[in-house]
């Protein structure tokens, strides 16, 4: 019998998205009595999958489909900006539905560290809301005054489309993420204020230039909730070891991507990915960030995933490849949710 614990706090999750075009609101009970995807309550439980970033993203039209990611070379064109009149009602369903999960007893929405804690001791699945591109952010930060009422306490300020905030990185291999500007001066407003209000913000889809820019503009740990190595895997969504050292001196947190392109050294978005892939990146992450600052961001049920884990109710089957691969008690404990909650204590108020 393969473990569950410890349980897995996790960087990222689109389930959000899905059940929105499942139907909205409506769809939220499949969450509680199972559906095609990689999370539900029944895999989460079977997984030991404690909780995490649940993203609100609001999709482009005609997205791009995950098997364009599939050649030796790819450079996807970026999606065409979303105004805030277009953005902001997709948001809110998404916020609904993560409230209405809530009604129904299957997660909490936490807002301090202690309600992770109590969560994870408790049984109940954790809930961050997280807000994947900040299209239905308004320069004057009405909507984000009252999404954080709502729970909101982490924010991207782009996927990979433009933004007002800034400009994301395409889906291009191989590639650095300098692939264009970083931060606007709303952007820079942006993290400023998400700095006052202990709202993490999220590197993992913005350019280097971006990065560069939250570095020198925020005073909170550097997070990136969802990237991998680009010393392992050169996409374009993944991290330099100069940033990854700018991380470890802001004493922030990467979390581990599944998706199999950010994953593979070829940059394919196929499952076809043996877990001693996956712990490469968790082990290079360990050298240049130390123990305190490695976990989870999965991507599930927005990501092509190793066929070994496939869903959340496989993720013993990677704590049991973890441990054979040397990491012991300690550092699983670290690893599979200390460091989140380390990281969210320096971050939220």
């Amino acid at each position: 019998m393969v473990s569950t614990d410890p349980l897995i706090f996790d960087g990222h999750n689109d389930v959000l998205l899905k059940l929105h075009e499942a139907g909205g609101v409506p769809a939220a009970e499949s969450f509680l009595t199972g559906r095609d995807g990689h999370i539900d309550l029944i895999k989460c439980r079977d997984g030991g999958f404690g909780g995490g970033f649940f993203a609100i993203y609001v999709p482009s039209p005609g997205d791009f489909d995950l098997e364009d990611l599939t050649s030796s070379h790819y450079d996807l064109p970026l999606p065409d900006p979303i105004d805030m009149a277009e953005a902001l009602p997709v948001a809110l369903s998404q916020a609904a539905i993560l409230n209405r999960l809530e009604q129904l007893g299957a997660l909490k929405i936490c807002t301090t560290v202690a309600d992770l804690r109590a969560c994870l001791a408790g049984g109940t699945l954790a809930a961050i809301m997280h807000m994947e591109g900040a299209e239905a952010i308004d320069p004057e930060f009405h909507a984000l005054d009252v999404l954080y009422r709502a729970g909101l306490r982490s924010l991207g300020p782009v996927w990979s489309r433009s933004t007002i905030y800034g400009h994301g990185v395409p889906f291009r291999y191989p590639s650095t993420g300098d692939t264009g500007p970083g931060l606007t001066e709303h952007g820079i407003r942006l993290v400023e204020r998400c700095d006052a209000m202990g709202i993490l913000i999220d590197l993992s889809h913005i350019t280097e230039a971006g990065f560069w820019d939250v570095a020198r503009v925020s005073s909170r740990p550097l997070v990136a909730t969802h990237s991998n190595c680009h010393e392992i895997c050169p996409n374009s969504r993944n991290l330099t070891d100069r940033q990854l050292a700018a991380i470890a001196e802001s004493d922030g947190m990467v979390g581990v991507n599944f998706a199999a392109a950010f994953l593979r050294p070829d940059g394919q978005m196929k499952a076809d990915v043996p877990l001693g892939d996956v712990l490469r990146h968790f082990d290079h992450l360990l050298t240049k960030l130390g123990e305190d600052r490695v976990g989870f961001g999965s991507d599930f049920d927005g990501a092509i995933v190793p066929e070994a884990i496939a869903d959340a109710a496989g993720l013993p089957h990677l704590r049991k490849a973890m441990r054979a691969h040397g990491y012991d008690d300690a550092l699983m404990k670290k690893l599979c949710h200390e460091n989140w909650l380390r990281v969210l204590a320096k971050t939220w108020l």
